[in-house]
């Protein structure tokens, strides 16, 4: 068994050395070409670690920067980028407008009337509710019964104090 894993080590060693020395085998042959430069050690050079790139010849070459040029994770996509529209208008500052506040409709429809001698009593409806009512009476705490008279009733809407009138019939 330890011969079987010697031999092992030996081929393995073995290919990694010709692995190692075959390229230069084959580089003897294209020392010609101007283009490769090659990168020796100088002994007696000035500064320390200095290095100097060579031809075979002994002349310097000038070694090719292959760093990639520009931002190499920079966003990139097919699409054209939309053109931004520009706004060449001014703002107009528009003072708010006040609204005076106004009473809402008149909720009622007269149905009827009733005059005796000593009171004067009017039938008011809204939707369901039917509404008998007085001078001086107040409905749903919201509208009251100003004035009453042959023609018109004058109700006062409570929460603006703004009148408004139903017309209650004709003088005949």
């Amino acid at each position: 068994m330890n011969t079987k894993r010697a031999m092992g080590w030996v081929a393995f060693l073995g290919v990694a050395a010709a692995l190692t020395w075959l390229p230069e085998y084959f580089k003897q042959a294209n020392d010609s070409d101007p283009a490769v430069a090659t990168v020796a050690t100088t002994g007696k050079s000035k500064s320390a670690g200095a290095l100097a790139a060579t031809q075979a010849s002994g002349t310097p070459v000038a070694i090719k920067d292959l760093s990639p040029a520009g931002d190499l994770f920079a966003a990139r996509s097919w699409k054209v980028a939309p053109a931004l529209a520009s706004v060449n208008e001014q703002p107009v500052n528009v003072t708010p407008v006040v609204q005076i506040p106004t009473a809402p409709p008149m909720p009622f429809q007269f149905i009827g009337r009733l005059d005796d001698r000593t009171d004067l009593q009017v039938f008011l409806q809204s939707g369901e509710k039917i509404y008998v009512v007085r001078k001086g009476d107040v409905i749903d705490k919201t509208w009251k019964i100003e004035r009453i008279s042959d023609m018109e009733l004058s109700l006062v809407y409570l929460p603006l104090h703004l009148s408004q009138t139903l017309s209650v019939g004709s003088a005949q």
